[in-house]
């Protein structure tokens, strides 16, 4: 079932799981008070069930699900 899912950036290109992302925008983090920054490198990306979400873990917070709107690839 994933391989009919097709997950796609901000600028339209294709990711996969394993790949690198660029945050595009600054981000507060819901339940915490970090905030990530524009143009943090987040590496090793997970694919989820829905195309507009990718799950990650970053240096301040594991488990963290994105909205792919604001990523864009390494």
């Amino acid at each position: 079932m994933m391989a009919d899912i097709i997950v796609k950036d901000s600028n339209g290109t294709q990711l996969q799981d394993g790949d690198s992302v660029t945050l595009i925008k600054d981000l507060k983090v819901k339940g915490t008070s970090e905030t990530l920054k524009r143009g943090t490198l987040v590496k090793g990306i997970r694919l989820t069930d829905n195309p507009g979400e990718i799950e990650c873990n970053t240096k301040q917070v594991k488990g963290l699900v994105l909205k792919t709107e604001f990523l864009k690839k390494a």
